[in-house]
């Protein structure tokens, strides 16, 4: 039984760090570095940048960066676009039946309304300032869905990558990177052995 079969047995019980540890301990074993190489090999072909949530336009972050990745290149998916079922609704559009999101994270504080007005009422110390109240951790599990495995979205939700700007040509750049003598190549890891 391969690692993430073993894991996926126990799914129900795994927390979002249980999950997301095991993924990458996982994937290090199969020899993939999750954090190397953002960009899709072989058959995929996927587009190069930071997830974005196709609802909002806001790029994902942190951990959610390598989870979305690593799914988007299991996946082949051709979009670094994610929604929420909901969001997915509200747009007017529908997750296919049978397809299967993928588990991030949202982290935060808060300072719950009872202590806000405790520490509001609370003496003051002996300078005369109020304490602060202790904000509280928290962590939300959502399931996103890539843009590829949805049906009805409107147009803006597909929106091409955003081209990247002119490269300015700087002779003196230029002319430093061919004194170096190094094998300087484009294209990944194109023709690399």
């Amino acid at each position: 039984m391969s690692c993430r079969q073993t894991h996926s047995a126990d799914k129900s019980r795994a927390t979002l760090y249980e999950d997301v540890t095991v993924r990458i301990i996982c994937e290090l074993e199969q020899g993939i570095v999750p954090w190397v190489r953002p960009w899709g090999s072989g058959k995929e072909e996927s587009a190069i940048g930071l997830p974005r949530n196709a609802a909002t336009g806001r790029s994902y972050s942190g951990i959610n960066i390598l989870i979305l990745w690593g799914r988007l290149f299991d996946a082949g998916y051709p979009s670094q676009h994610w929604l929420t079922f909901r969001q997915a609704a509200a747009l007017g559009g529908t997750v296919r039946k049978g397809e299967h999101g993928v588990g991030i994270c949202y982290a935060d504080r808060f300072v719950p309304k009872d202590r806000r007005t405790q520490s509001q009422g609370n003496a003051s110390s002996a300078l005369g300032e109020a304490s602060e109240p202790q904000a509280v951790a928290f962590l939300r599990r959502y399931t996103v869905f890539n843009i590829a495995q949805c049906d009805g979205l409107p147009d803006h939700c597909h929106g091409a990558p955003s081209p990247l700007p002119e490269r300015e040509i700087m002779p003196e750049a230029e002319a430093l990177a061919r004194a170096t003598l190094a094998d300087i190549r484009h294209g990944g890891d194109e023709g690399l052995l």
